[in-house]
């Protein structure tokens, strides 16, 4: 038993008989240790395993977070870099992959985290066959597709993160826009989790008001298609302005991820716009792409069908296309 094994032990003898959810995280660089932290706070699992082939770092994130659990919900972190560490986990969540470059595209990391997967993937089913798997590491969609060709399991034990964060940013600038709490914006980014995403502006809500009928906006405009013009460019660029200035994204996807794992632990049949495999959705098959699509304790379950435009339908076409692609250029 390693030391950050021993100092974060401390379960309480009422949950002796129990068995805890547990959550194993994959690398420990920015988005993993964060969405390790998050889940902590948020008390989703009574267990976060962190793994990363670096031991130091691993286990000193872990030791760093575990050194706080006074503060959150009763707790176990571990930081590891044996496989051994994840067997029997509730959920996977897989975050290493080659770190994002300034003015680098999501899907120019594609080879390497292709080969990243082929050579970690079958050693954790191996020893977590009975978990939800969780896919991060970008490009989110096509490592999705290539995790499940990999693994041979099932769309619904198997998705990616999706633009729920996309989603999330969409729905952050219509409330800045607008000067309504994001809580009632009703808005979805679909298609890719990268340039060629899709908001579905067509079905939009704030409270039950379709957004193409709201007024003047906070800063005395009208929300038309200049306006959504301007947002949508500023949810994809979103992840490169950050990257530019501090060097990755961390906070708001830990926070987006940790999410999906209360829809999936607690069972709440949350609809969330991840990243699964499609068979015929708004015509579109055999690629893994973002819809909205109902979360719960079997993963990922029925994929919703809104009413969309001509114009939205083409946009998700041709993300697909992109998507499928480079697949194909990658063997799959």
């Amino acid at each position: 038993m390693t030391t950050t094994q021993r100092a974060t032990s401390l379960y309480p003898a009422a949950l002796a008989g129990a068995r805890p959810a547990k959550v194993s995280i994959i690398g420990a660089g920015a988005v993993g240790s964060t969405l390790a932290y998050a889940a902590v706070i948020k008390g989703v699992a009574r267990e976060v395993v962190l793994y990363d082939i670096n031991r130091s770092r691993v286990e000193a994130e872990a030791l760093d977070i575990a050194h706080g659990i006074q503060f959150t919900p009763v707790g176990n972190v571990v930081g590891s870099d044996d496989v051994e560490a994840m067997r029997d986990s509730d959920v996977v969540v897989i975050t290493a992959g080659p770190k994002q470059e300034p003015g680098q595209s999501r899907l120019e990391l594609a080879g390497a985290s292709a080969k990243l997967m082929e050579k970690m993937l079958p050693r954790v089913v191996e020893v977590a066959p009975e978990a939800i798997y969780i896919m991060v590491t970008n490009p989110c969609d096509v490592m999705t597709y290539v995790a499940l060709k990999i693994t041979g399991l099932p769309r619904n034990q198997l998705f990616g993160s999706g633009t729920v964060l996309d989603t999330s940013r969409l729905r952050y600038l219509v409330g800045q826009e607008t000067g309504i709490a994001v809580q009632n914006i009703h808005a979805y980014v679909t298609g890719e989790h990268g340039d060629s995403e899709i908001p579905l502006w067509s079905c939009s809500e704030i409270g039950n008001v379709p957004l193409a009928q709201w007024g003047q906006t906070v800063n005395g405009g009208v929300f038309d298609g200049e306006t959504r013009k301007r947002i949508k460019t500023d949810v994809v660029n979103s992840a490169y302005e950050i990257i530019n200035g501090k060097g990755a994204t961390n906070y708001a996807v830990g926070l987006a991820v940790t999410n999906i794992l209360g829809a999936v632990l607690r069972d709440e049949s949350r609809v969330l716009t991840i990243s699964t495999l499609l068979d015929d959705w708004q015509g579109l098959s055999d690629v893994c792409l973002s819809a909205p699509t109902v979360v719960d304790r079997q993963g990922a379950g029925k994929i919703l069908c809104p009413p969309i435009t001509l114009n939205e339908r083409d946009g998700l076409t041709e993300s697909a296309k992109r998507l499928r692609q480079v697949a194909r250029d990658l063997g799959y």
